[in-house]
């Protein structure tokens, strides 16, 4: 009796995909907190740090996270 499956691989893919959802979420809540600091220590009326570092981080983990499936799918490919 086996207790190990076969399909190996296609666990370590959905380990690698939940630590990217982790990943983006606490850049995000990183990069609002980021934000809220800057708009505490440099007050403005013209701008909000805080949407514009949010943003910013949103569209960086968004942009890494197309970067590393993009990666894995042309390892699938190779293999």
């Amino acid at each position: 009796m086996d207790l190990l499956p076969k399909n190996k691989g296609n666990y370590s893919k959905f380990i690698r995909f939940t630590g990217l959802g982790l990943q983006m979420g606490v850049s995000i809540w990183l990069g609002s907190l980021i934000g809220e600091w800057l708009d505490k220590k440099y007050p403005s009326e013209h701008i909000s740090y805080y949407k514009v570092v949010t943003l910013f981080v949103v569209f960086g983990s968004i942009y890494s996270i197309i970067r590393q499936v993009i990666k894995l799918s042309n390892q699938d490919d190779e293999e």
